[in-house]
């Protein structure tokens, strides 16, 4: 008699072959979930830091004036808030230092998101120039 099928011992080897296999798609999709969330809040980050400068630099060309030697803070939200979708809130630090030329000032910009740790590192830093308005 010739019997035709799977033995109990090749069905088994099968099902620990497939269930190893779906435990790595489902592990490599959710590692690619979380890269792809972390990927975003560094691109609104670094648009925050590209934002704050460019206020900073307008602000002084307008008011003839710039920033005072120091260290800023503030908070905003980006994106905003629209009605189906929700902005995220973050907190940037604004350095300013005087460089070797005397009407050259540097600005270090770091941006976190709101509900960040103190020790933890910024999302984005941004770094920019300005010169004492005439």
């Amino acid at each position: 008699m010739n019997n035709r099928g799977f033995t109990l011992l090749e069905v088994l080897v099968a099902m620990v072959v497939l269930a190893l296999s779906l435990g790595a798609v489902i592990q490599t999709a959710g590692n690619y979930t979380l890269n792809q969330a972390y990927l975003r809040d560094r691109t609104f980050a670094e648009w925050v830091a590209r934002n704050q400068l460019a206020t900073t630099l307008l602000e002084g060309r307008l008011e003839k004036r710039w920033p005072s030697i120091g260290q800023q803070k503030g908070e905003v939200e980006f994106p905003e808030s629209s009605s189906d979708v929700g902005g995220r809130e973050w907190r940037w630090v604004m350095k300013v230092a005087q460089t070797p030329e005397e009407d050259l000032r540097r600005l270090d910009i770091e941006v976190f998101p709101l509900n960040a740790d103190e020790d933890q590192p910024a999302l984005a830093s941004l770094s920019g120039f300005m010169g004492k308005p005439q």
